[in-house]
Parts: C-alpha cells; structure tokens; sequence
C-alpha cells in the first residue's frame, strides 16, 4: 500500500523545481523539501512516533513548518496545528483531548507547554520562525531517503480544532482521501498548473493556507512566495510576479486602502482568491474598478475543506459563494423536517462527499447528531439558493461569529466574563466591521454596586483567550433582552450595535 496523499504530492513533480521563495529571498526546490520532510519523517520515528500517534504543532510560520506537516504525513502521524495565538490555558485543552505523542512549540513556549504535556506522556521538541530549534538539530543527522509509511485513503492525515457551542472545541478528523480529493478538484476547478506562482500570506495552521493553498501547489507543481504574515506593501511588491492570491477579505481591504493597486500592478495576476469569511460587496466592486480584476469568493469549512465556488469562466456575483463544486453534494433544507426549500428561500446548508471529515475526535455521539441518515453533513450555515443557482450564505444557526476567518463561538467567551468578579451576565455577538467582516461584541450587565469598565473587562482577558477572540468592544447595559422564554435574543443586540465599528 502506498502513502495516499504524498505519493500524490511526489508524482510528476521535478525535483529542480522552486517550491518555495522565502522574503529573505531563499528558494527551496522539489527536491529540498522531499529530502528535509524525510529527515523530519525519520526524526518522529526516533521520538517513537507511531502510525497514528498525534504530532501537536505550535510554531511560527516557516518552510520548516510547512516540512514538518509532510513529514508526519510521510511518517504516517496525524498533523494537528495548533493557532499560535492560543494560551496555555487553551493548549492545555488540546493536549489533553488529542494526547500527542509529540508537540513541536517554539523554543520560548517551551517552559510553559513542558509541565503540560508531560502529564500526558507527551515530548517537548522546539521549531523557530528561522528553521532552528531542537527538533532541527535532531533531523540534521537524519538521511535525505525514507521509506514512506503505508496509508490509505481512508487513514487520518490531520485533526484540526473547531469551536463548539459548548465553548469546547472539537477535533474534526480529516483523512488522506478527503484532503487529497478536495485540493485535486480545486486544482482543475481553479486551472492551477506547474507556472503558477501564489502569494502565500496566510497561516498555516489554518485549513485555508495549510490544505487550501499548500496542498493545491503542491498538488499541480507550482510555487509560492511564502510570506510570515500578511503586508500589504509587500504583496504588491510581489504581484508583477506572481499568478495567484489567496485570502481573506481583511486582505482585501487593506489593499484598496493603496493608491498601488492598480490594473498595471496586477497584470500579471490570473486570479484572486477570497475565503474563510464574507466578502463585503463594495470590496468587491471597489477592488475590480481598481484592478479590473472580479474577485473569486467560495465556501468552506474545516470540517469539509472546499464545497463551493464562484465560476473560473462566467460571472461572479458578489455577495454569493458560487455553485457546489464538482463531486460535492450540496443541499438547503427546512432543518426539522429535512425536506429541500425552494430556490429563494432559506434553509439548512447540507453537504456530502469525499472532501467531507471523519467525524469529531472521540465525539461519537456529537458525530452521529452532525450527519443526516442519509450521510449528508449538516454544516451549521443557514444559506439562500437563487434563481441562477448561486448560493448565498446568509448566517449561522448556532451563533458563531466570523472574524478575520476564525470561527468563534460566543460562549467561550462569555464563560471568561461571567468568571470575573463584579460580573452578573454577558452576550457576545458579532456585528458587521469593515476590517474583519464580523466584530467579536460583548454586552455586560453588572452586578449591583460593582463599578467595571471596558478596560477591566479587556485587561483580565488578555492572558486567558487568543487574541482573535477577545472583544474589540465591551458594552455596559442594566439587563439583557430576552425572549419570553428567557433566552437572550442576540439578534436584537446585533441589530442595536449594528453600526457600532462604522464610523
């Protein structure tokens, strides 16, 4: 049996072909990261890394990193990336739920997780954002030639954590089949070929810059400009010679701000890709009178990879995420009785096919409960088919809010305010924000004769949640609204702060 997903990787590709450019300048070909991914590979055998053994991952973004994924792929361990912004009090969760046999941080996380992963027999390796660390040090001796661990299609090849309504998130488990199969479509759907040159601005230990971008390059033989974070000077500075962008709308927005996006300055662009959280309509439009370029939005999940997209050739409507793509079953439905609603209504976003997850990590029940009898995945995304067949996404059932393309779920954090001394209650809820698409909002009703302010509230969640969760607003009122039933009614709190970050 072969290795599912890398053999993929390998076949066709030229070893002398450029892979990587650093922002330093530094070129890594085919060939280099097949030897140093086979170094890893031998090196999480040394540390007793099974076939099937977790390899926990929080570590800057480097080409070092993205090597390490392949090499847990080759060496047949489950991947699991890990948000670097999460706290120790968040990694404690993680390690505790996966059990790792590895975890791979950076030399100055490693005091911290120490402690934390030794409860659970887990050892403590370090990566830097410069390809050092102690996990590098133990690779250099390591051959350039490995024998690939046999996988199947159906093997786990990553578990990538989603938030969950409880405030605990889940492990959705992805298998060399459903990353493989979803980066094979988005490379034909997407026309990606070996010339193809990407700005890579993303994280990678997110599903869309680890499997969206990185596995669809390497699945076609092109390259990528690998940025540590996104600059918009920079990205410019790259487009006359690159093909492809891949981002989020932040992106976007940033770069209409620049009087250097400009139709000359993409030229050589072929396509522009946006994801993880809606596009606003006038970044859409302002982006195309100023590049002439029309933006190509789709619709994933981590559970799911990619199910839609805007068309290649033919119009992409703004607002919309496009048609399912190929091999993927997309339906809307009335969520209780399951039955299809008409195109104009909305409903249920349901999808079944081979880029849809395992199920939850140890979660059999919360599995079960997700999937239709008939093996549709039931997403959480209420959606709106129109009379042309584009689906539009018109919210969240569950009351997750989207910003900057991390999914957040509110009661996570309304758990770390009700916890603080003077708090009665909270509500978080997203409202639009121009930058982020949504803008994590907390309402706080204080108990009597306590005298909090927004900066109190902000300073005591600075070291218990990642910064992309915490509130870019904390509001005071005397009571919350609620229904009769006595649940909170955020719709009304987001239609009340609904202007909040306009101005």
């Amino acid at each position: 049996m072969s290795n599912h997903l890398f053999d993929a990787f390998r076949a066709g590709v030229r070893p002398e072909a450029p892979f990587i450019e650093t922002e330093a300048g530094q070129v890594w070909t085919y060939g280099d990261m097949f030897k140093l991914s086979a170094r890893l590979a031998a090196t999480l055998v040394k540390l007793n890394v099974q076939p099937g053994d977790r390899v926990a991952v929080q570590v800057e973004k480097s080409p070092e990193a993205l090597m390490l994924y392949l090499a847990c792929v080759r060496a047949g361990a489950i991947y699991l990336p890990l948000n670097t912004a999460y706290t120790l009090a968040e990694l404690e969760y993680f390690i505790g739920d996966a059990e790792p046999r590895l975890v791979v941080s950076t030399p100055e996380a490693k005091k911290g997780l120490q402690p934390i992963a030794s409860v659970k027999g887990a050892v403590v390796e370090t990566l830097d954002d410069k390809g050092g660390g102690s996990l590098m040090a133990l690779a250099a001796s390591e051959a350039e030639d490995f024998d690939d661990v046999p996988r199947g299609p159906n093997d786990l090849a990553a578990i990538l954590y989603t938030s969950g309504t409880t405030g605990r998130s889940k492990g959705a488990m992805l298998s060399h089949d459903n990353l493989l199969s979803n980066a094979a479509t988005l490379r034909e759907f997407w026309r990606f070929s070996s010339a193809d040159r990407l700005i890579h601005a993303l994280p990678i230990f997110h599903t869309h810059g680890l499997f969206v971008a990185s596995n669809v390059i390497m699945l076609a033989g092109a390259s990528m400009y690998f940025l540590p974070k996104f600059d918009a000077y920079r990205v410019l500075a790259l487009m006359p010679r690159a093909t492809v962008m891949m981002g989020v709308p932040t992106f976007y927005v940033r770069l209409i701000q620049s009087s250097e996006l400009t139709r000359e300055t993409t030229a050589n662009m072929r396509l522009f890709i946006s994801g993880s959280a809606p596009l606003l309509a006038e970044t859409h439009r302002r982006f195309e009178v100023m590049t002439g370029h029309r933006i190509l939005e789709r619709y994933g999940m981590t559970e799911t990879n990619m199910n839609t997209s805007n068309p290649y050739d033919g119009e992409r409507v703004a607002g919309t995420v496009g048609f399912p793509l190929p091999g993927v079953l997309l339906r809307v439905t009335e969520p209780d009785s399951v039955k299809p609603v008409a195109d104009g209504e909305t409903g249920m976003i349901e999808v079944k096919g081979p880029n849809v997850f395992k199920g939850y990590w140890r979660m059999p029940e919360k599995t079960a409960s997700e999937f239709r009898i008939d093996g549709f995945f039931i997403t959480g995304d209420l959606g709106m088919i129109d009379e042309r067949g584009y689906l539009h996404i018109v919210g969240r059932d569950k009351d997750l809010v989207i910003t900057g393309g991390y999914n957040i779920y509110p009661k996570e954090i309304e758990s770390e305010i009700d916890q603080l001394p003077g708090v009665l209650e909270s509500a978080v809820f997203g409202v639009p924000h121009p930058d982020f698409g949504e803008g994590v909002t907390a309402v706080v009703v204080c108990k009597d004769g306590a005298a909090l302010e927004e900066k109190d509230v902000l300073s005591a969640l600075y070291d218990r949640l990642a910064r992309y969760k915490q509130p870019k607003r904390v509001l005071f009122v005397a009571e919350l609204p609620r229904n009769t039933m006595g649940k909170v009614r955020k719709n009304t709190l987001r239609e009340i702060y609904a202007d909040i970050y306009q101005n």
